[in-house]
């Protein structure tokens, strides 16, 4: 098999380019920097075509491996024959591989294996050839031997039946048409454990779906339900549609021997293929349902980490808390501590003097540092730390000259980050519990940074997450954060080494070694100084130069994203444009593009001797030294009063909110009533088959409120009759302001089962 020749028709992309990328990802290049710096090579892929790229390598190695390893195992018991070398070559996924491979593979003692051992192959033989005038229990007769374990004709029988069972359950072909019946015509049917017993999976106490169109969140539910106790899960098949499928192959005569070929086949069919059929299928069924889970999960975090950060605010963060109060920690707009307290603005758990000592040190530090923005964890007690927040706002509004504001943010992971070793070594002087305020308060000035501190999974923008295959799953959310840190590059002086450690090219203990450099030596004053760290070789500052930023240098590029072995084109291209590099440091050549333009990119491009995908990205920053994506974006929703109760909302009422997570079959927005409300994926603006097509975690949306149940908490949201659902100047950001690829077919295909997940990894 070729195998670049596979993915290039697979991904639609030429093969040169699959070619080169594959070359340098076998270099062991990183693939933040193969996106960047090499998009000649690849045809501009961007992070997640190439991530996808090189599972999929992975895969296609695998199973060329495994069926080299088949191969060689049918030839060792010196039963291979051409036609079956051509049948495995041919095999496109390792589920045909291993259907194949099933009647040489060793197997267990089974009564097939026991009938073989006493000697009733021959007469299993017989019965298939199925001739007419042929007696099954005379021919029988001669197999009877009980030193053998076959007292009479009857066990004789049974065992060739046996036998017969078994080859057909290992008939690849039979297999393969049986797994496809069942694909396109089965059902998932779900009984309850007790019907008596109350849990969140009431309703599939009586439920069926069929496999084709079953939905991947219902798939993940009843797994979970199952798992607890709640649901007993099978997989139902008309068993004539099935049985048919063999007889139809096997059935030759309508004869005494042809009647004991149908029971034994009716018989595998029941007791060995079918069982086989259903874990199988119910295993393609989760594999699908968690890799796509971790595709919205990956989405969803993708923009979270993304999210504009509110860059030189002056924020006060507060971790809620009844009883244990209220934490309380205010940062500069560097992200430095100023000032810390313990709070209790609970009046239901607080006396009346410390709900006024609450408001009087809230006050005090708005004033004392200038305080413009007032970050709030959604845990325990965010709903009452909200209506505080509000009340301070209105009350201080007349008392100073600039405004206040407040949100409401995810601390998922907040306290699992302030009890880490690394929280411990950035705060060694502040106590566990003001860590998670500082947490929350960096959240919200600047989300990757503070982000990237926090184990993915443990950000919590997804379903199910811990009934996914962790492995899998980390890899995915580590490329999420790798791709996201990349994007935005990072501030070589400034910097934790838990941010570092995502950088292309940089592990976890070059990392440290940075920031060792750093506080021993003072400031980095340009990127060459990086190949004075430690284990910092030339391989590694290649893959990373690019995405580290050196402000105020020695030289101006070092504040860009041009990597160093561009630093040449970059100056003559300055030089051709009539800028230096003095208009870079002083803020950027303002009109280079357009100076570009009239010279022509083409002719730059061929005098410079780069490509137009590099001298384009060249003059971007030259442009404009220092940009950080994420300003171009809209900026988070903030809010500064008039807290409603969920009891307040009415059906028809218009509000903005802010989509907070999205599952497949919604999107849960929170529209300041501390409950989030689920806009359902059928009350989208237009009709589509996954949320993420529509909308996107941080957006800030326009939403009406169809139902509002205050016993149970639940908002019923829409987005229908909107004129758009974004608010005005919103830019589509789930692929970098493209437009999203198409989803691709969420229906069953029986072609792709496979023994584990769609990405497998080379084991090392």
């Amino acid at each position: 098999m070729d195998i670049n020749a596979v993915l290039a028709k697979e991904f639609g992309l030429r093969q040169e380019h699959v070619d080169n990328a594959v070359s340098m990802i076998d270099e062991g290049m990183t693939i933040p920097f193969i996106a960047r710096y090499r998009k000649e090579n690849t045809g501009s892929m961007d992070d997640q075509v190439l991530r996808e790229l090189s599972d999929r390598l992975t895969y296609l190695r695998n199973l060329e491996k495994r069926k080299g390893e088949v191969i060689n195992s049918i030839t060792e018991q010196e039963k291979m024959t051409p036609e079956l070398e051509a049948a495995i070559s041919a095999a496109t996924t390792l589920v045909e591989v291993e259907d194949i491979y099933r009647p040489f593979k060793p197997k267990r003692r089974t009564r097939a294996s026991v009938a073989r051992e006493a000697g009733l192959e021959p007469l299993a033989q017989l019965l298939m050839a199925q001739e007419n005038g042929v007696s099954p229990e005379k021919e029988a007769e001669a197999f009877v031997d009980a030193e053998k374990n076959v007292p009479d004709v009857q066990a004789a029988l049974q065992g060739a039946m046996d036998i017969i069972a078994e080859d057909i359950s290992d008939d690849a072909d039979i297999r393969k048409k049986l797994r496809t019946a069942a694909g396109e015509k089965g059902e998932i049917v779900s009984k309850a454990s007790d019907p008596e017993a109350e849990s969140v999976y009431k309703n599939y106490y009586e439920f069926s779906e069929p496999v084709s169109k079953i939905a991947n969140h219902r798939v993940l539910a009843l797994d979970r339900g199952e798992k607890e106790n709640f649901l007993k899960i099978s997989l139902s098949l008309e068993e004539s549609a099935a049985t048919d499928i063999i007889l139809g192959k096997y059935i030759k005569a309508n004869n005494a021997c042809g009647e004991l070929v149908r029971a034994a086949a009716e018989d595998g069919y029941k007791r060995l293929i079918f069982p086989s059929i259903e874990r199988e299928i119910r295993s393609e069924l989760t594999a699908r349902a968690a890799e796509e889970s971790i595709k919205v999960f990956a989405s969803n975090l993708r923009q979270m980490l993304m999210q504009p950060p509110l860059k030189s605010s002056v924020i006060l963060g507060l971790d809620p808390g009844y009883a244990h109060g209220c934490k309380t920690a205010v940062i500069d707009g560097t992200g430095k501590v100023l000032d810390h307290a313990i709070i209790y603005p609970v009046k239901e758990f607080a006396s009346a003097a410390r709900v006024a000592e609450a408001q009087r040190i809230v006050k005090g530090f708005i004033k004392k540092h200038h305080v413009n923005v007032i970050s709030i964890g959604n845990g325990t007690a965010s709903r009452e730390t909200e209506t505080f927040a509000a009340d301070i706002i209105k009350e201080i509004s007349g008392e100073i000259d600039w405004e206040v504001s407040y949100m409401v943010v995810s601390e998922a992971g907040a306290s699992v980050y302030s009890a880490s070793k690394l929280a411990a070594e950035e705060f060694p002087e502040y106590d566990v519990s003001i860590r998670g305020a500082i947490s929350i308060a960096r959240r919200l000035q600047d989300p990757l940074a503070e982000l990237v501190k926090i184990e993915p999974k443990a950000i919590g923008v997804g379903q199910y997450q811990h009934d996914m295959p962790q492995a899998r799953m980390t890899e995915a959310l580590s490329g999420v954060v790798e791709d996201c840190v990349n994007s935005v590059g990072v501030d070589l002086n400034t910097a934790s080494y838990s941010l570092l450690s995502y950088i292309a090219g940089i592990n976890s203990a070059v990392a440290k070694n940075i920031v060792t450099y750093r506080e021993e030596n003072g400031r980095f004053t340009d990127r060459k100084e990086l190949m004075k760290v430690p284990k910092l070789g030339k391989k590694a500052f290649e893959q990373c130069a690019g995405f580290l930023r050196v402000r105020d240098g020695k030289n101006p590029l070092d504040n860009t994203a041009v990597h160093p072995e561009s630093y040449a084109a970059a100056s003559s291209l300055l030089s051709e444009c009539g800028f230096t590099l003095a208009d870079v440091s002083a803020g950027g050549a303002a009109g280079i593009t357009e100076k570009a333009d009239s010279i022509g990119i083409e002719n730059i491009s061929k005098s410079l001797d780069i490509g137009v995908p590099t001298l384009t990205d060249i003059i971007a920053e030259l442009k404009k030294p220092g940009r950080d994506l994420r300003d171009e974006l809209p900026p988070p929703l903030l809010r500064s009063g008039d807290i409603m109760d969920i009891k307040d909302l009415k059906p028809g009422m218009e509000l903005v909110g802010t989509v907070r997570n999205i599952v497949d079959f919604g999107a849960f927005v929170d529209i300041g009533v501390h409950e989030d409300g689920l806009v359902h994926i059928s009350q989208f603006a237009r009709r589509v088959s996954h949320p993420l097509e529509i909308v996107k975690v941080g957006e800030v949306v326009k939403v009406k409120v169809l139902e509002a149940d205050p016993v149970r908490g639940r908002i019923s949201l829409t987005m229908r009759g909107e004129k758009s659902e974004r608010q005005p100047g919103s830019k589509d950001r789930r692929n970098g302001g493209k437009r999203p690829e198409k989803k691709r077919d969420n229906g069953f295909d029986p072609s792709r089962l496979r023994n584990s997940a769609f990405r497998i990894k080379e084991k090392k």
